[in-house]
């Protein structure tokens, strides 16, 4: 075709002045690329009727493509969701303490395993599992990367080719399609259920209970919620059900509480402190969640089976860097000083009181309206999310925004920079200012003036 024939050669466009400044910048091989793939895009364009691009549009595109290809595909978004730990939004943001303390861990050396006082090697350990046992009540902790790998390794430990007794309603999915019984099964542990989905008595753990049995274990349902003709045994009877038969009871919490939930207008989620006063031999709860921290797998309870696991050499594949431990020892360090509700941003989200959030989403409705936009503010409800006190809500305000289609809006504020998420109701784009930044409001509106 003759409009292939017009295609420049890629030794061509390298000789134009633009593309040689792009490889002095970027380097002469990913140039190449760019303009190799800015030439592909052009030619099917001809193939599909269309004509040969200009070199000044050729030029363009291969700066378009290098400009793609070095963007970073994980990027800031703004989350005006209303889903204050949102799973694929990366679950708790960090306190600008924890930020601070794995920035500086991440420039250079550190103590991570050198004892300063000894000057010989150390653990990593100790950088949080005094904390935890300050703040728990335990007598050892271990952190591992994440509360999927903290069930394994207990497990593994602790029941690799013998039985773990679990009622039937706990054998829940944790997200992405991981399940408890597939960890289970991973560990090498024999899972045995009793009970029924909704209903299980301590006599059906008791009748379970055999010579292969190694551990009883109650896994917190902190996704979802049982409701009506339910029943199940309480910690504390499970815990004295195992004294009697030599058994240790786990506790796995999944969404890892220190502070009580009620207190806020939400239901009580569990914490690791009562579930250790309660007898659990060990519990474990993600860093991630309600504690507000980097993602983690965190481990408390009775120091000999801590040490056990400390051991095992599971625990080398799943442990976590220097950058993790420094940010999960400056979150703890707020709970110690008794600072999280002001300084966590989940636990400051989940306290904002209601009038706070009516005049920031006054503040973003008027300013909107001014750039010609027509919003207006709304009651809602915001939510804990992030597999934490499932079907609870908080009251909120949020900023609705009318629009002819509502869905290419919120895609164009997706694409924006910085991408905006939102949620949409009819044919309404709704912004909750519960779960956007200190800080992040102008970005917001800018964002959202770009896209109207």
């Amino acid at each position: 075709m003759e409009e292939l024939r017009k295609l420049p050669s890629v030794d061509r466009l390298l000789r134009e002045g633009a593309i040689r400044a792009l490889a002095e910048e970027h380097g002469h091989d990913l140039t190449v690329e760019a303009v190799r793939q800015a030439l592909d895009l052009a030619r099917q364009g001809i193939l599909a009727g269309g004509t040969c691009p200009p070199t000044e549009e050729l030029v363009e595109m291969a700066r378009a493509s290098l400009q793609a290809l070095l963007r970073p595909t994980l990027r800031p978004v703004i989350n005006a969701t209303g889903v204050i730990i949102h799973t694929n939004l990366g679950r708790a943001p960090l306190s600008a303490e924890a930020r601070a303390a794995m920035e500086a861990a991440a420039r250079g050396y550190s103590n991570l395993e050198y004892d300063l006082e000894a000057g010989r090697r150390g653990s990593r350990y100790i950088h949080a599992e005094e904390l935890l046992c300050r703040l728990t009540g335990a007598e050892a902790a271990l952190v591992v990367n994440n509360n999927a790998g903290a069930v394994l390794l207990i497990l593994s430990a602790l029941a690799r080719g013998r039985e773990v007794i679990i009622s039937r309603g706990q054998l829940v999915e944790i997200g992405g399609g991981f399940r408890i019984p597939d960890v289970m099964r991973q560990s090498g542990a024999r899972l045995v259920e009793v009970g029924t989905t909704n209903r299980t008595y301590l006599e059906d753990y008791e009748e379970a209970i055999g010579e292969d049995t190694a551990l009883l274990m109650r896994v917190h349902r902190s996704n979802f919620r049982l409701t009506g003709f339910v029943h199940e045994p309480s910690l504390g009877e499970l815990v004295e059900l195992g004294r009697r038969h030599g058994l240790d009871v786990v506790d796995d919490l999944g969404s890892g509480a220190l502070l009580d939930t009620s207190a806020y207008g939400l239901a009580h989620e569990p914490t690791m402190q009562e579930s250790i006063a309660q007898g659990a031999a060990l519990a474990s709860a993600s860093g991630d969640k309600l504690l507000g921290g980097p993602q983690a797998g965190i481990i408390v309870g009775r120091g000999d089976l801590i040490a056990r696991l400390k051991r095992h050499p599971l625990t080398r594949a799943l442990r976590v860097d220097k950058t993790t431990l420094a940010g999960l020892q400056a979150t703890l360090l707020h709970y110690l000083k008794g600072e999280a509700e002001e300084k966590i941003p989940v636990w400051r989200m989940i306290a904002t009181p209601l009038e706070a959030i009516r005049e920031r989403a006054e503040v973003w409705a008027e300013r909107l309206r001014e750039a010609g936009a027509p919003a207006s503010v709304v009651d809602g409800r915001s939510a804990v999310g992030g597999g934490s006190l499932p079907g609870e809500t908080l009251p909120t305000k949020l900023v609705a925004i009318e629009a002819d289609s509502p869905d290419e809006l919120a895609r164009r504020l997706r694409l924006g920079d910085p991408p905006v998420i939102g949620r949409i109701e009819g044919d309404r784009l709704l912004l909750d200012p519960r779960t956007v930044l200190e800080g992040e409001d102008e970005l917001l509106l800018e964002a959202v003036r770009r896209a109207l």
